[in-house]
């Protein structure tokens, strides 16, 4: 009888290790689904930013700007970055008022983008630490999934000037 305790003790020490590596997974699991799903929340902001761009671009400021935006409209995913980067200067140069509708969704898409990417950027980091600790590399929890990645662009967020340059 007193070797019965060792058996529920040790029963009890791998039901708590199970417990612990199944919470583990899940918690990886969740936040890979998080950045994933942040990913392509930031994609579609990235494309709502590119279109309206593209119309303010049509209506005023000419072909540079719609240039940049149609690249990144169409950009293939190892490209996009740099075309995203490309559209963010080419916005930097041209003055925008806020009072106007078309510059307005321009303004707005910008800093929807600009709040995508810091919600993308949070959770790829959680993500990479949750996968990068040594009890979840040994026990490959993350292998299902491609290892989340930092979308590198500069700050869309867009300064709007009060009064026009002058000309």
């Amino acid at each position: 009888m007193p070797h019965m305790w060792w058996v529920v003790g040790a029963t009890l020490v791998v039901a708590l290790v199970a417990a612990y590596l199944i919470w583990t997974a899940g918690r990886v699991e969740r936040l890979q689904a998080r950045a994933e799903s942040a990913a392509r929340a930031l994609d579609a902001h990235l494309l709502r930013r590119a279109a309206a761009a593209a119309v303010l671009a049509e209506r005023r400021y000419g072909v540079e700007l719609y240039a940049a935006a149609r690249i990144a409209l169409d950009a293939p995913p190892e490209e996009r970055e740099a075309a995203e980067n490309d559209l963010t200067r080419q916005l930097r140069t041209v003055w925008l008022d806020p009072a106007d509708p078309v510059c307005e969704a321009v303004i707005a898409a910008s800093r929807r983008l600009a709040l995508a990417r810091q919600v993308h950027t949070d959770l790829v980091r959680d993500a990479r630490a949750a996968r990068n600790r040594p009890l979840v590399r040994l026990c490959r929890m993350g292998r299902r999934h491609p290892w989340p990645r930092y979308f590198d662009v500069d700050d869309p967020t867009l300064t709007v000037a009060a009064e026009a340059p002058a000309t």
